[in-house]
């Protein structure tokens, strides 16, 4: 009995030394790392010191450290920032869906101020800023150097003031100036119209009115059209969208489909990520989808395209998407400010990862650059001039249709005609109704 209380004592001390002898080195490194870690925050203690009474001119205690944290932020990544409490504030009054400004979102690429798109009928829009323009002064000031909130915070100012952006866009040889007047920014989230027998949603933005938008838009116009049964299909119209918030982006996708993942976020510990799933209820009753896209779309815009495109309820149309696959929390910090931190980045229901890569179209479609109209060619019409047999005196009468019939033809002919129409104003979007046209038409040629 002794022995094997021995034997059982031996093990445990034997235990207890191994234990020690791989736990030491982890420990002693644990503590190596610290101690670098409080020897670079006493040379940053040294350093603020030094600016703080050395400095040519007295500085200020509270933006030097607002400065050396926001510096520390952007060189994560060009989404991670600090927002001193006004920006703090003006972000949560944008996430409503108004606020002042010039309605354009920005981005940094390789030190450059990119833009990712305008903002549809604000003073960027009305401008004729585009998606991919490269903003490289500010009221005659570079923009080479700055930090993007640096640069955001130069291009605000007080509604009704003048600011002279000079761009630098693909395609054009110089750069030029281009006037803008500050404006109260009224995002609409969702505007509906009706071409054909398509409901077209325009979606420009993901903030707390987008749901709601899209659920009284879309019902609005199935009336209009005289129900669902009436209604050909729907066009989700997210070019120059730049995103917004993810739940919002959850919502809209669940709007579209019946089951299955819409979005994953992956972070840094795997215990974080998460995984959203649809609820039952499509809006659409499984009517045709078509999604519009363009490099303006980005975040919550590909999230949406991605679920859509990978649970082939959609139709992806367009050109390549921006390519934004990571999820920002924004966390409140002491003094009324707060910090956006990239924390996640997300994945599409199939599993892949849009970042830096964008989301292809299924079927790629470039918007033509608009014409000059005084060397726009005639349309082409018949041999006699736009004339057809119904013009001629003395016809004889179609006696196969009812006057009725006839009525509702020449209805289905105004809507057919209005759409070709649409190809001079938007070839993308006259491109997606013609393809829900297409399905539409298969789909009753296969029931009858």
């Amino acid at each position: 009995m002794k022995k094997l209380v021995m034997a059982a004592l031996g093990g445990t001390v034997a235990g207890a030394l191994l234990a020690t002898q791989v736990a030491g080195p982890l420990i002693a490194e644990e503590t190596k790392h610290s101690a670098s870690v409080y020897e670079q925050l006493d040379l940053f203690g040294d350093i603020f010191e030094r600016v703080r009474s050395q400095y040519v001119e007295e500085t200020d205690s509270e933006k030097l450290i607002q400065a050396a944290i926001s510096g520390m932020l952007t060189s994560l990544d060009p989404h991670s920032s600090y927002m001193a409490p006004d920006d703090f504030a003006d972000m949560q009054v944008q996430t409503r869906g108004e606020f002042g400004g010039l309605g354009i979102e920005v981005t940094q690429e390789e030190g450059f101020i990119k833009v990712v798109s305008p903002m549809d009928g604000t003073p960027a829009d009305k401008a004729g800023i585009k998606a991919g323009d490269f903003i490289t002064q500010v009221n005659g000031e570079t923009t080479s150097g700055l930090t993007l909130d640096e640069a955001v915070d130069k291009m605000r100012g007080p509604v009704g003031s003048e600011i002279i952006l000079t761009i630098v866009r693909d395609g054009v040889a110089d750069p030029f100036d281009v006037s803008l007047i500050r404006d109260t920014i009224k995002v609409t989230a969702v505007k509906g119209r009706v071409v054909g027998k398509t409901v077209v949603l325009r979606i420009s933005t993901f903030n707390d009115q987008t749901t709601p938008g899209l659920q009284s838009e879309l019902k609005k116009y199935v009336t209009e059209l005289g129900g669902l049964e009436n209604v050909e299909g729907f066009v989700i119209d997210l070019r120059n969208n730049p995103g917004g918030l993810l739940t919002e982006a959850i919502s809209v996708s669940d709007a579209f489909l019946e089951k299955g993942e819409i979005v994953s976020t992956r972070g840094r510990n795997p215990q974080d990520g998460e995984r959203f799933n649809a609820t039952p209820g499509d809006l659409t009753n499984g009517k045709p989808v078509v999604v519009l896209i363009n490099g303006g779309s980005a975040s919550a815009s590909e999230i949406v395209t991605g679920a859509l495109q990978d649970h082939h309820r959609a139709i992806v149309v367009g050109t390549k998407s921006f390519g934004k696959g990571s999820v920002q929390t924004v966390i409140p910090l002491r003094g009324e400010g707060a910090m956006r931190l990239t924390t996640a980045r997300y994945y599409t229901p199939s599993g892949r990862s849009i970042q830096a890569l964008g989301v292809m179209p299924d079927i790629v479609v470039n918007q033509p650059k608009p014409v000059d109209p005084a060397a726009k060619p005639e349309l082409e019409t018949d041999a006699q001039g736009g004339r057809s047999e119904a013009d001629l005196r003395g016809i004889l009468s179609n006696d196969s249709m009812t006057e009725d019939e006839k009525k509702l033809l020449e209805e289905e002919r105004a809507k057919v005609e209005e759409a070709a129409k649409l190809r001079d104003e938007d070839y993308q979007l006259a491109y997606a109704v013609d393809i829900i046209h297409g399905l539409s038409t298969v789909a009753l040629a296969q029931e009858q």
